[in-house]
C-alpha cells in the first residue's frame, strides 16, 4: 500500500475516551486544531456511567458543555452508605448542600451520551476513526511519525497518550504496569421505558460488606445504573466471568444473601449482561511509582486511564479524566499560542507539557491511593476492619470522598 504523508506537524491525540476529547475540545476553544486517532469505527462507551462529581462539573463548565450534560440527568439529592451483614445506614450525605461554600451537586452521567456531546462540539473532521496505529517513529526532526494501518502517516508536534489502561504511549514513557488488586467488578444499566420512582427523590445507594461492594443511582427518568464489586473468595473461584448470564445469576445470588432491598433485586433482574465484558479486575498503576516517573517526555505525554488507572472506589476515574483534559488543554494550548523571543515552539510545547505533569502527577497520586485504600477497608471481611468501618471509619471514608471531589482544575485560561 502506498504511504501518503500529511503535510504539516499537528498535536495529534490517541484515543477518543473521555480524557481524549475533552482535551480536544478544550484546544478547540482556544483555537488550536488537534486530530483524535480512534482505532475503533465508532464511540466506544464501555462501562455504562460514572459518578459526576463537583470536580468534574467544573470541567465540563470550562469546556463549555456543563449545562447540556445537566439538563440531560438527574441530580442526585443523598448519599447513603449501609452495611450489607447488618442493614444499618453507617453514613448519609446530604447532596443539596453546600461544600466549600459553593452548592454541592452530583450525577451519574451516561458516559455515551457524554461523549457525544464531547463529540458534537468539535470540528467534523477531528476525530478519525478506524484509526490504527502500526508504529510511532520518532527519528524524524522534532516530529513524532505515526504510521496507521492504512499506509498513510502523520507528523505529530505534540502526541497526546489517551488510550487507555493499555496505553501503548504510557508503556513508551516507562511508566509502570497496571497492577491487579485482586478485586473484580460487573456493572450494568436497567432500563425503564415508562419511567422509575427512584427520579422523584434520587438517592445514591451503597452497601459494602460480606467481601463485595454494591450500589446503584439513577441517571435520569428510565436509567438506573448500578455497580458490583468483589473479592473472590475460594467458594467463587468456579463463577464463569466471561458469561454476561452467569454473571448476573452470580450476583443475584450474592445480593439475595445479604440484607439489600428488594428493588435492588429487581434493577439487576431487569438488566442484561452481554458477554463482550461480563466482568472485568479492578487495576491501577502504584502510586509510588508516579513520584518520579516521566508523565510526559519530549513532546509526548498521557492523560486518563493511560496516567492513572485506579479501583472505582472513589468515583473519580472519568472525572479525573476531565480535570487532565483541562489541564493539558491550557498548558498546550498557551504554550502554541503564545510566542517568547528565542523559543522555539518545540521548546514551548516541551515545557507545556512539563508544566501539565507536574500538576497532575501529586492529584494522580492521592486519587489512586485514596481510592485503593477506600476499597480495601469497604470490602473487607476481617472482622476488626469490619468493626471500625461500621463503628468509626464510614464517616471518615465519605469525608474523604467529599474532599477529593471538590477540587478545582481551573479553568483553560488560567
Amino acid at each position: 500500500m502506498q504511504q501518503q504523508e500529511e503535510s504539516g506537524e499537528q498535536i495529534v491525540i490517541v484515543g477518543a475516551g473521555l480524557a481524549g476529547l475533552a482535551v480536544a475540545l478544550g484546544l478547540h476553544r482556544k483555537g488550536v486544531r488537534s486530530v483524535v486517532l480512534e482505532s475503533s469505527p465508532a464511540l466506544r462507551a464501555s462501562g455504562f456511567a460514572f459518578g459526576t462529581w463537583p470536580n468534574a462539573f467544573r470541567a465540563l463548565d470550562a469546556l463549555g458543555v456543563g449545562d447540556k450534560i445537566r439538563d440531560l440527568h438527574l441530580q442526585v439529592q443523598v448519599l447513603r452508605v449501609t452495611s450489607s451483614s447488618t442493614g444499618v445506614v453507617a453514613r448519609e450525605l446530604d447532596f443539596t448542600g453546600k461544600q466549600g461554600g459553593e452548592p454541592f451537586e452530583f450525577r451519574c452521567v451516561r458516559r455515551d451520551v457524554l461523549l457525544q456531546v464531547l463529540e458534537a462540539e468539535l470540528p467534523g473532521d477531528t476525530i478519525r476513526y478506524s484509526a490504527k496505529i502500526v508504529s510511532i517513529d520518532d527519528e524524524h526532526d522534532d516530529a513524532k511519525i505515526i504510521h496507521l494501518a492504512d499506509g498513510s502517516t502523520l507528523r505529530a508536534k505534540a502526541l497526546i497518550g489517551c488510550d487507555g489502561i493499555n496505553s501503548v504511549l504510557s508503556t513508551w514513557l516507562g511508566l509502570a504496569k497496571p497492577s491487579h488488586s485482586g478485586r473484580w467488578a460487573t456493572r450494568g444499566l436497567a432500563h425503564y421505558p415508562d419511567g422509575h420512582a427512584f427520579r422523584f427523590q434520587p438517592k445514591f445507594l451503597q452497601f459494602f460488606g460480606h467481601g463485595f461492594r454494591f450500589g446503584y443511582v439513577p441517571c435520569n427518568a428510565n436509567d438506573v445504573y448500578w455497580f458490583y464489586t468483589w473479592s473472590p473468595s475460594p467458594h467463587d473461584d468456579g463463577v464463569d466471568k466471561s458469561s454476561g448470564a452467569k454473571m448476573k445469576q452470580y450476583v443475584l445470588t450474592k445480593l439475595r444473601s445479604s440484607k439489600v432491598p428488594a428493588e435492588a433485586l429487581e434493577l439487576v433482574q431487569r438488566s442484561e449482561i452481554s458477554d463482550d465484558a461480563p466482568a472485568a479486575p479492578l487495576r491501577f498503576r502504584s502510586p509510588f511509582s508516579l513520584l518520579f516517573a516521566d508523565i510526559s517526555k519530549g513532546n509526548v505525554c498521557v492523560a486518563g486511564d493511560a496516567l492513572h488507572p485506579m479501583t472505582p472506589d472513589l468515583g473519580q476515574g472519568g472525572c479525573a479524566a476531565l480535570e487532565d483534559g483541562v489541564v493539558l488543554a491550557r498548558c498546550l494550548g498557551e504554550a502554541v499560542l503564545i510566542g517568547t523571543g528565542g523559543v522555539t515552539e518545540k521548546e514551548r510545547i516541551e515545557s507545556g507539557l512539563l508544566k501539565y505533569a507536574g500538576i497532575r502527577r501529586w492529584r494522580s497520586i492521592e486519587l489512586i491511593g485514596t481510592a485503593y485504600t477506600v476499597g480495601f477497608l469497604q470490602q473487607s471481611d476481617n472482622a476488626i476492619v469490619s468493626f471500625l468501618r461500621e463503628k468509626v471509619l464510614a464517616g471518615v471514608l465519605a469525608k474523604r470522598l467529599l474532599k477529593m471531589s471538590i477540587h478545582d482544575c481551573g479553568t483553560l485560561s488560567s
